[in-house]
């Protein structure tokens, strides 16, 4: 049976090392990828003449970024490469795909693909959020690496997770001013989970040492800090912000309000699996406690519930780079054993052990930097929480109340929450944690948004290429 080369989407670690493993079995992968170059958000790459080394760009991460991308640079003609190309629908079978520079349609057939899609930042709104000056700690970090600028001269970073921290000691390291780090966890959280972290010792050292070097230059760094609000006249000038217990502790007093001087405000919780494209296929989800999130089912070799369909890196479950690199790897393997390639078993088993090592790490890392659970129960009434529809918390919890709304898609469909270019992806996280607490449901049971084609947007004058074969 002559079947159509296996699709990769997505070129980040995942799928730089799953095209890797297909190109070494004799295989030749079309890879399609947003982004101008390889490497993903991690490892996002610079325009070509971009003056900053690897060092500055990346910090410790310079080693694993430059294997990542020679070893997806060095593939050259081996493989089909898309680069900035949207996959806007899927069907079985067939990829709708459309061509960022041109605007221009075509289809891509499968009949195996690797979904390697990652994550975006996890958004928890604040009153002011919608200011100009106000970044996701995401689009801190691709300004930073992409166009080689700060988004301020006076920078406040809050949130949790990693990636706090990591976008700190980016900045601080290009010559940015950092004013301060704002952690809504706490150093009791970070004693709890030492003992799952040592798992890992290397990367634990390596999140210590980022600590350490920013207090060493000066940046305050707090933990248990409730963003407050952000003020300004055209932009950001001002954030508020308290000590408070974000896990709902009601012995603990709030401490004073404090006040920081700044233009430039990047945020976000951790960071949210892109699950649409596995949605649209058709797999199956389940409720993942520890990430607080509705996720594509997959088994220890990348196997998705849909035959042909692999699931590998953080768009199936936020596991970071290293696993990412692994699980595109494995599903590779997967995927060619199911053509009956003959593949390494003992490779294959010994990167399930390590994928299993590093989940108990991750789940030591959420409770290092836990989920602000009272967020859902503060949230005022009149802030924003879809930017595109100008959807408010209050107008939420109304329909709630006086409709009856209990599942995300419902709500939706009373509130348009979720309906604007976004699709939910960064107000869909906010919008679940209000429902559940107005509706007094557990998260698991309130649902998720149903993914939707197109799966970002795309003009309405979209046309099809002169070569693209079969219409999209």
């Amino acid at each position: 049976m002559n079947l159509p080369p296996p699709v990769i989407v997505g070129a980040g670690p995942a799928g730089v090392r799953a095209a890797q493993t297909l190109v070494a079995h004799g295989l030749r992968p079309v890879v399609v990828d947003e982004a101008a170059r390889a490497g993903g958000q991690i490892y996002r790459r610079p325009p070509a003449g971009f003056m900053r080394s690897p060092g500055q760009l990346y910090g410790f991460e310079a080693g694993r970024a430059s294997a990542v991308h020679g070893a997806f640079d060095a593939l050259g003609g081996s493989l089909d490469y898309r680069p900035q190309t949207l996959v806007w629908n899927a069907q079985p079978g067939l990829l709708d795909l459309m061509d960022n520079t041109t605007q221009a349609a075509s289809s891509q057939p499968w009949h195996d693909l690797i979904v390697a899609t990652g994550a975006t930042d996890r958004i928890l709104p604040f009153p002011g959020w919608t200011l100009p000056g106000v970044y996701s700690l995401g689009g801190s970090q691709v300004a930073l690496k992409f166009q080689g600028c700060a988004i301020g001269s006076r920078v406040v970073l809050a949130g949790t997770g990693p990636l706090l921290y990591l976008v700190a000691y980016q900045y601080v390291r290009a010559g940015a001013k950092v004013v301060a780090v704002l952690d809504s966890g706490s150093l009791t959280d970070r004693i709890r989970a030492m003992p799952a972290m040592l798992r890992q010792p290397a990367v634990l050292a390596k999140g210590l040492y980022y600590m350490a070097w920013l207090a060493s230059r000066g940046v305050p760094l707090r933990s248990g800090a409730r963003v407050l609000r952000v003020e300004g006249d055209e932009r950001v000038q001002t954030l508020l912000w308290r000590h408070e217990d974000m896990q709902g502790n009601a012995q603990r007093t709030p401490g004073p309000t404090q006040q920081i001087e700044c233009d430039a405000v990047g945020f976000g919780y951790a960071l949210r699996s892109e699950t649409q494209l596995a949605d649209l296929l058709g797999c199956q989800f389940g409720y993942d406690a520890v990430q607080r999130a509705h996720l594509p089912l997959r088994d220890s070799a990348g196997h998705s519930s849909v035959p042909g369909v692999y699931l590998a890196g953080d768009g199936a479950g936020i596991m970071g780079a290293d696993a990412a690199e692994l699980a595109g790897e494995r599903a590779a393997l997967a995927l060619l054993q199911q053509r009956g390639v003959t593949v390494d078993r003992v490779r294959a088993a010994a990167i399930e052990t390590q994928l299993g090592k590093i989940a108990a790490f991750r789940r030591g890392l959420e409770q290092a930097f836990p989920f602000p659970l009272s967020w859902g129960a503060q949230a005022a009434d009149d802030m924003v929480i879809c930017r595109c529809e100008n959807i408010s918390a209050g107008e939420l919890r109304s329909a709630v109340r006086d409709c009856g709304a209990s599942e995300m898609n419902r709500l939706k469909a009373l509130t348009r929450v979720g309906m604007g270019r976004c699709q939910g992806r960064m107000c869909g996280v906010a919008a679940a944690e209000i429902l559940a607490h107005a509706a007094g449901k557990p998260l698991a049971e309130v649902g998720r948004l149903r993914g939707q084609a197109p799966l970002k947007p795309i003009p309405l004058g979209l046309h099809v290429a002169p070569d693209a074969g079969e219409a999209a």
